[in-house]
């Protein structure tokens, strides 16, 4: 009798182990087979394992899996260790019993498990993925889109806070994979979002931990429903043209005892504890980790269809003594560097791994510091991701916006210095969970002034945001302005929506998000200068930004002219790049908005008055704590017997 599908062999473990095996879940885990289910493990260096059960109370029973017994095998010098068993089924909960050297009995939840009991029970489930996709033509499309030049605006969710079932006062329970995509995904699409990012729904048993200190690396989380149902979701976003970004946390895992802490009484998978979490660092000099993570992502992308995943904490990967103040503790290179080299490889390992199966899907890295080249190829020397978190825009932009309006004009470097380096990498602007958890206040909840002049700033906030180079991602909250910082043990404040503020400004989010998709000038030219020419950078008296945004080819131009101070300037000239007929097309001040309303319904007549390195210039209104954008709509109109010719000729060409 051959090999089973799931069966290991010497050839895949050898690859594994140089870290090269990108379907480790094709023959680690759980695999139901006709005669019986398959258990495969890595656990080297340890007297025995065993698996345990429904089947077998939880006792294994004596002797070798080869003789009906409940004991693996071990697969050679490998380390691993795999036999078939008879008494377990579909649905069944497991896990190994692995006596150690030293006689020590560990209970651990399969690594490699693709289905999870509910917190707080912590066994792992039999289980095998039947699903019918019905993405055929999304993942043809995705094929033939460049994503660089495209449009993505992002809504970052978690979950199991995004809305709740409620139960009384103060009982609630979350919405299933299923309910959400009935409710979240009709709510993303009307609001204009392209794609959903979600919180990390990898397998955790701390619900405060927001899924970032994971135990179940190829399990969707059992708290939302089986993993047929999140497959569904993503389906149905397809279905919807939305994106699926899903957050993925290589960096590091929870130190709960049944996960891969000291899997085999030693260090294992780990190979430090993380000095700022409590959690423990991966081992990249290990093969068979860095094949257990890289087959964690690929397991997402292809049997979850994931169109890209958000790498979680890249900083606290690549640096050694991230997180370390005691200096005797410091960790260097021999050359007196820093960066852990095994890092660097699997981060290029990672993009060339994706770059071979999934060429049109994309990597995100969640990277805050200065680190070079990390949208960069890995044979020009980057780290291969597609995009990087622009941590310094977030930073600068939000320190600016919560300084009050007397000493904004001391600090408006703060809103131009990100152009000095917009083009290094491929950024997306985040305005993420992050920012509104841990006392750092909700975004309006920062803003100076009196009400009024918080939701003004909101709104210039999102229109800075949205016509600055880079995609857009925006927590789930920003766009009902909710005052509270996120929680993640309830809903967002929903009822807000009730008041007139709130519900306008829901209005103004919707409003600019589908502006932004139907301007190309907005996204198609994101990652370099032939998409952003400055106007004015240095006008810090009057607190004005203005700049243009250009589509590829130039071929549509918007003026963009943002005041962050709280006058109102009538007859203010401007230059634009043409002659002609030029509208407004955006006001952030509108008052179905909540705005005063200072618009410039009437097109103007672009002048031969040169302005801001500009042949051309305008007289606008630009609005308090508000932006205005323009576009030309026409050129000049023609008057008297020259326009009277013109429209001969064009008669006599019928």
């Amino acid at each position: 009798m051959g090999k089973s599908a799931s069966e290991p062999t010497k050839e895949l473990l050898y690859i594994f182990g140089e870290g090269k095996y990108y379907h480790a879940y094709h023959i680690f885990g759980s695999h139901i087979e006709k005669r019986g289910v398959r258990f495969t493990v890595w656990a080297p260096f340890v007297k025995s394992v065993s698996v345990i059960g429904d089947w077998n109370d939880w006792t294994p029973r004596e002797g070798s899996c080869l003789d009906g017994g409940d004991y693996l095998e071990p697969f050679g010098e490998t380390g691993a260790w795999t036999g078939l068993l008879k008494g377990p089924k579909k649905g069944m909960c497991y896990k190994y019993l692995i006596e150690t050297e030293k006689g020590k009995l560990l209970y651990k939840a399969d690594p490699y498990a693709i289905y999870s009991q509910q917190r707080p029970e912590t066994a792992s489930i039999i289980w095998d993925l039947k699903y019918e996709w019905d993405d055929k033509d999304w993942l043809l499309k995705r094929k033939q889109k460049d994503h660089f030049r495209e449009p993505a605006n992002i809504y970052e969710v978690h979950l199991g806070s995004w809305r709740r079932h409620y139960q009384g006062d103060d009982v609630s329970s979350f919405l299933t994979y299923r309910e959400l995509a009935d409710t979240l995904i009709p709510y993303a699409k009307r609001m204009g979002y392209t794609h959903l990012e979600i919180l990390p729904v990898m397998e955790h048993p701390l619900d405060a931990s927001w899924g970032y200190q994971t135990t179940g690396f190829f399990a969707a989380t059992s708290r939302y429903g089986a993993p047929e149902d999140l497959m569904y979701f993503i389906d149905r976003c397809h279905a919807n043209n939305l994106s699926v970004i899903l957050d993925w946390v290589p960096g590091h895992f929870c130190r709960d005892a049944h996960g891969l802490a000291q899997f085999n009484g030693h260090k294992l998978y780990e190979e430090m504890e993380h000095p700022n979490w409590g959690t423990f660092k991966f081992d990249f000099g290990r093969g068979q980790v860095r094949s257990f993570l890289l087959s964690s992502a690929m397991f997402w992308l292809e049997q979850f269809h994931a169109d890209g995943l958000r790498v979680d904490g890249v900083s606290s990967i690549l640096y050694m003594n991230f997180g370390i103040e005691d200096k005797k503790k410091m960790r260097f290179n021999k050359d007196g560097s820093v960066s852990d080299q095994n890092a660097v490889r699997f981060f290029q390992d990672l993009a060339r791994m994706v770059g071979e199966y999934f060429p049109d899907i994309y990597t995100i890295a969640e990277e805050s510091t200065a680190w070079p080249l990390v949208t960069y190829p890995p044979d020009d020397g980057g780290l291969g991701f597609h995009y990087k978190w622009d941590m310094g825009w977030m930073n600068d932009t939000l320190r600016f916006m919560r300084t009050d309006f007397p000493s904004r004009s001391e600090f408006h470097s703060l809103l131009t210095f990100s152009m000095m380096y917009a083009f290094n990498e491929n950024f997306i602007l985040p305005l993420s969970h992050d920012e509104v958890v841990h006392g750092k206040q909700s975004l309006i909840d920062r803003m100076p002034g009196d009400y009024w002049r918080q939701f003004a700033n909101l709104r210039l906030l999102a229109l800075y945001q949205m016509t600055h180079p880079g995609k857009k991602l925006n927590f789930m909250g920003n766009e009902i302005a909710q005052f509270i910082e996120w929680r993640e043990y309830e809903e967002l404040e929903w009822f807000l929506l009730d008041y007139e503020a709130h519900r306008k400004h829901q209005n103004y989010v919707k409003a600019l998000n589908y502006f932004y998709k139907k301007e190309r000038a907005l996204w198609s030219n994101d990652h370099d200068w032939s998409g952003f020419t400055w106007l004015d950078a240095d006008n810090k008296d009057q607190n004005i930004l203005s700049y243009i945004r250009a589509s590829a080819a130039g071929k549509s131009k918007l003026i963009v002219a943002l005041n962050f101070g709280v006058q109102t300037y009538h007859g203010f000239r401007i230059g634009v790049p043409a002659s002609g007929i030029y509208q407004e097309v955006f006001n952030s001040d509108c008052p179905d908005y909540g705005g005063s309303g200072q618009l410039h319904s009437k097109p103007v007549k672009a002048e031969s008055i040169p302005m801001h390195g500009q042949p051309y210039s305008i007289e606008i209104t630009i609005p308090p704590v508000g932006g205005t954008i323009w576009k030309r709509v026409g050129a000049e109109k023609k008057t008297g017997a020259r326009a009277t010719a013109k429209k001969v000729t064009r008669k006599g060409h019928k």
